[in-house]
């Protein structure tokens, strides 16, 4: 447990300099640097990454994921999900030669289970917004049910 703390530690100082670099066009209490610093916490504790692992595992995931970003949203569905589908494929060596191939399926998962459970916690937030009421110990940076 410990080393999966220092891990996510080592990683988010790692990344907090990147968002400190002057003429960033974000603020720095952005919610999307909280949301990338759970995302990095989660997946490397649900998949036990050590901080040898960590360290190929992240600049390989960089690149997976810009590439993924970049598919064309305005794209039909099935295209897109193709396009998707031949990226993870195009990476799935990759990140088996630095995690096996157990990990490498369990961090789609995870990865997947991740993103639903942040769409349901915006959407949450959407709702009490438009309520009016506020949310009771449930911030977005709030990591204790993103296990």
């Amino acid at each position: 447990m410990k080393k999966i703390l220092l891990t996510s530690i080592f990683f988010l100082g790692m990344l907090l300099p990147l968002f400190a670099q002057p003429g960033g066009d974000k603020p720095a209490n952005d919610p999307g640097q909280k949301i990338q610093a759970l995302y990095i916490a989660f997946i490397s504790r649900e998949l036990k990454l050590t901080e040898a692992e960590a360290q190929k595992f992240w600049p390989v995931h960089t690149e997976f994921d810009n590439e993924v970003k970049a598919v064309k949203p305005e794209m039909n569905e099935l295209d897109r999900q193709q396009a998707v589908l031949n990226i993870k494929k195009k990476y799935q060596d990759r990140f088996v030669k630095i995690i096996g191939p157990d990990r490498t399926n369990n961090f789609y998962k995870v990865d997947a289970e991740f993103r639903k459970k942040l769409v349901e916690r915006l959407q949450k937030l959407r709702q009490q917004r438009m309520n009016g009421g506020k949310l009771k110990n449930k911030k977005l940076n709030s990591g204790a049910d993103w296990e």
